[in-house]
């Protein structure tokens, strides 16, 4: 069934074919049936927040489909984006755990499938579910290395342009080459602004490094499709 954001609905996460890696997706039969019977489905438009900095942890949210930014704000108002999660992805998951206010701000970049279960819920899903629990350990794995990653990029890059060169090629992941020479193709979510929020440089100079690197033909931009034309200079250029 279609929602009115274009999304494919799924109510069941064992018969869920999208199978995203990470998380809770592949979980035994079992753990499956134990998490739907305490899970609440919701569909979001782009830009709705799913929690904010400093709220009491009600919950996690498991990402089923879509993108979810997550940001820190300082008491003068600056805005540092922190990383932007996937699907597949369990959010609010370190201030359920440990009964703190949430560490960021999650904000949905497009429409967007989450799960939601509740504190108490979770904490005896994970009780009786060793899987489970194993996989949430892995995630806080995944988040500790993402947080040190963003400190490597902000601290020892050498230059904004190495900074969003990083940025550009951590957008897609792995090379999508398809073999026959032709550039990475990738989404651009992000405003100009929000990509100086994620390396910690101003829009600016966001926007000036767009019209270099498109100038010398490292990349190509329409619309909200980007793609890489360049991935070696590139990768040259964001070496720490």
């Amino acid at each position: 069934m279609r929602s009115p954001y274009g999304l494919e609905i799924v109510e069941r996460c064992a018969g869920c074919q999208r199978c995203e890696p990470h998380a809770f997706c592949k979980l035994p039969g079992p753990s499956l049936r134990a998490l739907e019977a305490v899970k609440y489905t919701t569909l979001y438009p782009r830009g709705a927040l799913l929690f904010v900095e400093g709220q009491p942890g009600r919950g996690v949210h498991i990402i089923c489909s879509g993108r979810v930014k997550l940001s820190a704000t300082s008491s003068d108002a600056r805005v540092i984006i922190t990383r932007i999660a996937r699907a597949g992805e369990i959010l609010g998951l370190c201030a359920t755990l440990s009964g703190e206010p949430y560490e960021v701000t999650a904000e949905t970049l497009e429409p967007s499938q989450v799960n939601f279960v509740r504190a108490a819920d979770f904490t005896r899903f994970l009780a009786t579910n060793a899987e489970a629990s194993l996989r949430a350990a892995e995630q806080l794995g995944r988040n500790y290395s993402a947080a040190l990653e963003q400190v490597r990029l902000l601290g020892l890059s050498h230059s904004a342009a190495a900074k969003l060169a990083r940025f550009l090629l951590d957008l897609g992941g792995a090379p999508a080459s398809n073999g026959n020479g032709h550039a990475d193709r990738l989404r651009l979510a992000l405003t100009h602004e929000e990509i100086g929020q994620l390396i910690g440089a101003s829009r600016e100079t966001v926007t000036r490094l767009f019209s270099e690197f498109k100038h010398e033909n490292l990349i190509e931009v329409k619309g909200a499709v980007l793609r890489l034309n360049n991935r070696p200079a590139l990768e040259a250029l964001a070496s720490y």
